[in-house]
């Protein structure tokens, strides 16, 4: 495997450090799980335009709190 060196602020090397899965873990693998799940989090065009819904339904006062719909239907909170 070639190897590059990168340059990073401190507080980003920390950063970093934090994110390990494992004492021993490389950043090179702390990295590509990183961007790994970056890709796989993507969001398909139907995810968004339900978010976008929920959004305008919220700016609209058509959702209730959880506390108002257990009130309705009778259910006790903790």
């Amino acid at each position: 495997m070639e190897k590059t060196t990168i340059q990073i602020n401190f507080e980003t090397l920390e950063r970093l450090k934090s994110l390990k899965n494992f004492e021993r873990q490389s950043y090179d693998e702390l990295l590509n799980s990183l961007i790994n799940n970056c890709e796989e989090e993507s969001l398909s065009e139907e995810e968004i335009n339900e978010i976008q819904k929920g959004l305008e339904d919220v700016k609209k006062g058509r959702v209730y709190s959880i506390e108002i719909v257990a009130r309705e239907l009778g259910i006790a909170l903790k």
